[in-house]
């Protein structure tokens, strides 16, 4: 399979893309730490006063308009997997910046993500050439993708007004399902978005149709359920729980509904597709490895140099609300400290 001028452009993107929001985070992260020590209310119970932090409108920015070039060039099918990468970033800033070390075991992890990200993008279908927003429209507009559509909106009110409110502080797929679903309809809005104002740069207005407007009005809509959602997951649930399970759940349907609506992988043969999923599973794996000696190191200095138990272990898997109460049976009250590090991981 050869490699076309239209992949390389979109790897590229991909790359710088991963590399700014693994930049963001760091910078995000920042900025509500600032936030919370002018204010004394943190993001994760209830504080929004990070939204008058400029630093963390940098984060915010740099990461979503890194996103947003890079599906109006490149196939969600590949710059979604390598979303991963972003992680590797993060990770080496974290070490640099914010002097969190990085584990042995989570290296192999970032080793497993540029390996597993080598295989989808030399396995990366072709970008298809889109005349008009109309052509986006008429894909979005098609039976199969509506369906997909339908099923996603139904299945995100029945998390959030049957199972969020029951039980979303104690299972972690009830916030993740719906920040995922939601996620897989934000990129395709991005998408069609982003290749309608490329079209618009290149001399074709496409902002005289309804059209683009209307998945302007998509993306808002998407991108603020999803954002509220994440926040909730994140600070009701740990990290290294949280991160691969939403990764792992918003890059498969991220990639179902871009080849149910862009067809991405038309003309590709068994084997190619086989190589893809592959290669997203390698991602995955080390992604999942990543957080995971992350969380480790975690707990470790939870406990300074003495060992941590393995039911202390799976008791931060439980929500914040286990953590404090077994916190109070084995050690009397968590300190502020302890409780500002697990939140600041938001």
């Amino acid at each position: 399979m050869g490699f076309s001028e239209e992949n390389l452009i979109g790897v590229t993107l991909a790359l710088v893309s991963s590399g700014f929001v693994g930049a963001s985070f760091i910078i995000k992260k920042q900025g509500l730490k600032r936030a919370a020590a002018i204010s004394g209310v943190r993001a994760g119970v209830g504080g929004y006063y990070y939204l008058l932090e400029p630093l963390w409108w940098v984060g915010m920015i740099t990461r979503e308009v890194a996103n947003f070039v890079a599906y109006a060039f490149a196939p969600a099918v590949l710059v979604t997997p390598l979303g991963a990468l972003s992680i590797i970033v993060s990770a080496t800033l974290a070490q640099l910046v914010l002097k969190e070390k990085l584990h042995p075991l989570g290296i192999l992890g970032c080793v497993m993500c540029i390996a597993g990200s080598v295989i989808i993008v030399v396995h990366a279908p072709k970008e298809q050439p889109i005349k008009s927003v109309l052509e986006i429209w008429n894909m979005a507009t098609q039976p199969a993708f509506l369906a997909y559509v339908g099923s996603i909106v139904v299945l995100v009110f029945i998390l959030v007004f049957h199972f969020a409110p029951s039980c979303g502080y104690t299972n972690v797929l009830v916030y993740t399902g719906i920040c995922s679903l939601m996620g897989s309809l934000t990129v395709m809005s991005v998408k069609a978005l982003g290749t309608s104002l490329k079209l618009t740069f290149e001399g074709e207005n496409q902002l005289l149709y309804p059209e683009t407007w209307f998945f302007m009005l998509v993306v808002a809509i998407c991108v603020i359920m999803q954002m509220n959602y994440l926040n909730k997951a994140l600070d009701t649930f740990n990290t290294a729980v949280v991160s691969p399970i939403y990764y792992a759940m918003f890059t498969t349907l991220t990639i179902l509904a871009s080849v149910i609506m862009f067809k991405d992988w038309d003309g590709q043969s068994g084997v190619t597709i086989v190589s893809e999923i592959c290669g997203f599973i390698v991602v995955l794996s080390g992604t999942i490895l990543l957080h995971t000696t992350k969380e480790f190191e975690r707990i470790s200095s939870f406990r300074g140099s003495a060992p941590s138990s393995p039911s202390l272990s799976v008791r931060l898997y439980n929500g914040n609300d286990d953590f404090v109460v077994q916190h109070d049976e084995e050690n009397g009250p968590p300190s502020e400290s302890m409780c500002s590090r697990r939140q600041e991981l938001y």
